[in-house]
């Protein structure tokens, strides 16, 4: 169950065993059912989730319609920063689009993380960053790049993401609408190019 994540954070830094196994002690694990909901805008984000297993969706509502924020796969970390760190409510929403595992590491067991094995520091520094240029780069795409170059992009760096997400999502996640991502693949089938 573990094997993952010791990969993802071995990337980063180098444990002993013993702080490994002190690690894995605070984490606890949380499944979910396709469709089902992780997080509701209103609620408190408590948790840093570890995506061991499945496909989890950030989205917003805006005006009872839902905007795709960002797609999380197995091997890869989610929480909701803001909320995360300042305690309030979220305003967003994240659901399962696959069943899902994770492994959740709650706001308190993290100090206590960053108390008893310092190095720690690093690695939430780390992930701060990644979040960061993540969101950067997300924004840029959105406002210098045209939705063909946007789908092509998105099918170039995150080709899982077209194999495993339904359209209507996708299309969403490029702010358009799913008969404007029918008609890229269409004339892009027509080119030979998608």
């Amino acid at each position: 169950m573990f094997d993952q994540i010791e990969r993802s954070v071995s990337r980063i830094l180098n444990l002993e065993k013993a702080e490994f196994d002190f690690f894995t002690s605070l984490l606890r694990k949380k499944t979910l059912k396709k469709k089902e909901m992780l997080l509701r805008s209103g609620e408190d984000c408590r948790d840093i989730y570890f995506i061991n297993s499945g496909c989890l969706r950030y989205f917003y509502l805006v005006d009872g319609e839902e905007k795709t924020a960002q797609f999380f796969f197995e091997d890869s970390w989610y929480t909701d920063y803001e909320s995360f760190l300042s305690g309030d409510p979220a305003e967003n929403y994240v659901d399962a689009i696959e069943d899902s595992e994770l492994l959740c590491l709650e706001r308190d067991s993290l100090q206590r993380l960053y108390i008893e094995i310092p190095k720690f520091e690093r690695f939430g520094r780390m992930a701060a960053e990644g979040a960061y240029l993540g969101i950067k780069y997300r924004t840029k795409n959105l406002t210098t790049l045209s939705a063909e170059e946007r789908y092509l992009k998105l099918i170039q760096e995150r080709p899982h993401v077209y194999e495993r997400i339904p359209q209507y999502y996708i299309a969403s996640y490029l702010n358009i609408q799913p008969e404007s991502l029918s008609r890229i693949r269409k004339k892009l089938a027509t080119k030979g190019g998608g």
